[in-house]
């Protein structure tokens, strides 16, 4: 029987909030709203915040279509056990990927990063971006770009899950999804502030990018060694 912890889910939504290509994605929006508003740093708290609970509700209904096709799939076959071992060895394998990319790093990788061929479509369709209702639009679409490389976690969040009622999975999305924009809402934040500026988090991001998939890659290998052992 598959065990829902409070820590799988918080591994799991941890290991989703510091992925590079959402961070990324942010960064360029703030970056084309400060071009066209350069004195206008109100905007960049609104567009900022717009954006990321944006895509707080957006991936809420993919977790709930995600958590109901495990559902339909565990109640059609009644294979928990093993999709639960199915899961430990996704995580496992997501870790060695994300480890992959901090030893030898390449840009796109398969299941950790946007892939080459959408970042150009990204950028273009960002950088046109100049208000609160574009960057709901805006948000909205580039889910559909960001689930190559944020959709691991997941996936193994969702399969965990399927254990519960649909209803009562919410709760759990809802936190879930609430760690994964933290970074989103924190960039904005501190730049709204003036902490910093968006081109300095991008230089950050860009040079510590390979730790970021270290940090990820230990935590989901961890997790699914675990999962995989009985440990939780």
């Amino acid at each position: 029987m598959m065990e829902l912890t409070l820590t799988k889910i918080i591994s799991l939504a941890a290991v989703d909030a510091v992925n590079p290509c959402a961070l990324a994605v942010l960064t360029l929006m703030l970056i084309a709203i400060l071009t066209y508003n350069p004195t206008k740093r109100y905007k960049v708290l609104a567009v900022g915040l717009a954006f990321s609970f944006t895509v707080f509700f957006v991936y809420l209904l993919y977790g709930l279509v995600i958590v109901r096709f495990f559902q339909l799939i565990t109640l059609l076959t009644n294979i928990r056990l093993t999709l639960y071992k199915i899961l430990a060895v996704f995580a496992i394998l997501l870790g060695l990927l994300n480890l992959k990319d901090f030893v030898r790093y390449k840009p796109g990788g398969l299941l950790t990063e946007m892939p080459m061929r959408f970042r150009p479509t990204v950028k273009r369709i960002i950088s046109g971006v100049t208000s609160v209702k574009g960057a709901i639009v805006i948000g909205s679409f580039v889910t559909i770009f960001l689930l190559p490389c944020t959709m691991g976690p997941y996936i193994i969040a969702g399969g965990i899950l399927s254990a519960l009622e649909l209803l009562k999975t919410l709760p759990w999305l809802l936190l879930y999804n609430l760690i994964f924009i933290s970074p989103m809402i924190g960039i904005t934040v501190v730049v709204f502030i003036g902490f910093t500026t968006v081109e300095n988090i991008s230089k950050w991001r860009e040079k510590n990018i390979k730790y970021l998939h270290f940090i990820a890659g230990l935590i989901i290998l961890g997790l699914g060694i675990a999962m995989l052992m009985g440990w939780v």
